[in-house]
């Protein structure tokens, strides 16, 4: 009896497309990051996916539209991850201890960092520095600070969303801390979080200061 492998179930037109964009987005990844927003071109990105620049132009309209979308891919990715990883934390110090990994891990890829202050770049270069497709950061920024605030009940009289979350997102892409090898991202944000949360317990704010002034 002769055995037959099993078929390969063949994609629908959406499941194809969908499998199309997802190179084509990798792939723009991979070009913009090596040779920079201006030196990459339409024709590098679909060669380097395997596709023609006719499967380009039938998912993106240009290489701007494919940048933004993976900027707000990126973004949006950013708080979901870390919503997942903090929904079964309940204590300070297993959301910190999240946090210092994750940071640790996103910052080792610079990638991201330079694809997007590349997309900054060129819009502030076109003199358009209003332009609202930057609110792709301050949406991301604002996302991840509230989750912040949240988990380790940090008060918005405290610091805002905004900035909570824009000191989290600019320290883990900035990359200097990933060329100096002296510190790691994880590490500066686990203790500049740990200044807002205050002392630990062994440590009472004004302790020693109490004790001198009881003895003076």
């Amino acid at each position: 009896m002769v055995s037959t492998a099993p078929r390969k179930k063949r994609l629908s037109r959406a499941e194809s497309q969908a499998a199309t964009r997802r190179k084509l987005l990798e792939s723009a990844f991979e070009v913009v990051s090596r040779h920079g927003y201006d030196g990459a071109s339409v024709e590098m990105i679909a060669e380097e996916a395997g596709f023609s620049k006719g499967a380009f132009y039938s998912n993106f309209n240009s290489k701007e539209d494919i940048l933004l979308q993976l900027l707000h891919t990126n973004a949006s990715n950013d708080v979901e991850d870390l919503t997942e990883l903090f929904a079964d934390l309940d204590d300070a110090e297993s959301v910190l201890s999240a946090l210092k990994h994750w940071s640790d891990s996103r910052s080792a890829n610079q990638k991201w960092g330079t694809i997007a202050i590349e997309f900054v770049r060129r819009t502030i270069h076109d003199g358009d520095p209003d332009n609202p497709q930057l609110n792709i950061f301050v949406a991301q920024w604002k996302g991840v600070g509230k989750l912040l605030q949240k988990k380790l009940n940090i008060s918005p009289s405290r610091i805002s969303a905004l900035n909570l979350g824009g000191l989290v997102l600019e320290v883990t892409y900035g990359g200097i801390s990933g060329f100096l090898k002296v510190n790691t991202s994880g590490e500066m944000l686990d203790d500049m979080l740990r200044m807002m949360l205050g002392p630990p317990a062994s440590e009472p704010a004004d302790s020693q200061g109490g004790a001198e002034s009881g003895q003076q």
